[in-house]
């Protein structure tokens, strides 16, 4: 849990970043949770706190999700809509990616809107249409602590500094060739692509 952990921490620095009103609304957020305190101690119920940091994080998770896909195998037949039947046995993938980029559930699915998950709006989403952790008796075990960890560096991080992802975004193709089996080049270790920091 550790990489998918850190992947939703930088993920949601990212949005925040190119997000400028959105970054000074978390930061706000914090500073006056942390007002009259150390400011270098989030408490764990300081996190329930953090409404717009936990909408920043969900809607992150849902653009940028650590895990695309998660399988399931049937444990008995399953008749679909359609008078389709799907075996027991057989494996199926079900897509995160898709869940949360799919615009018959999601308005404008690409792009990075923290409202979606203010609990007003929230009504009438269906259940599974936001599975970051995956979902069901077989989800992520870690996932309070997930989002504990993010909601905690995330928030702490954005209360202490100003981040500006340095330009636009580019598409895989021109930081990597035309497909992600291109080989290793000097894009992939930052060299060509501009980036602030080396990869």
């Amino acid at each position: 849990g550790h990489d998918t952990t850190a992947s939703a921490i930088c993920w949601t620095l990212y949005n925040l970043a190119r997000h400028d009103q959105y970054q000074e609304k978390c930061r706000q957020e914090v500073m006056e949770l942390m007002e009259g305190r150390d400011r270098h101690e989030i408490e764990w119920e300081d996190l329930s706190n953090l409404p717009f940091t936990t909408m920043c994080i969900r809607e992150s998770l849902r653009l940028h999700s650590p895990v695309q896909a998660v399988t399931r195998k049937y444990t008995q037949d399953m008749t679909l809509p359609g008078d389709c039947t799907v075996p027991k046995g057989a494996i199926c993938l079900v897509s995160i990616y898709g869940t949360h980029h799919n615009p018959t559930v999601w308005t404008n699915p690409h792009e990075f809107h923290p409202l979606r998950f203010d609990p007003t709006n929230k009504e009438g989403l269906a259940a599974h249409a936001f599975i970051p952790f995956s979902s069901g008796p077989r989800n992520c075990i870690g996932q309070k602590f997930a989002l504990a960890e993010t909601s905690s560096r995330g928030g702490f991080d954005s209360a202490q500094v100003s981040s500006d992802p340095g330009g636009e975004p580019r598409s895989w193709a021109q930081l990597w060739g035309s497909s992600p089996s291109a080989p290793a080049c000097p894009a992939c270790r930052g060299e060509a692509c501009g980036c602030r920091w080396s990869l």
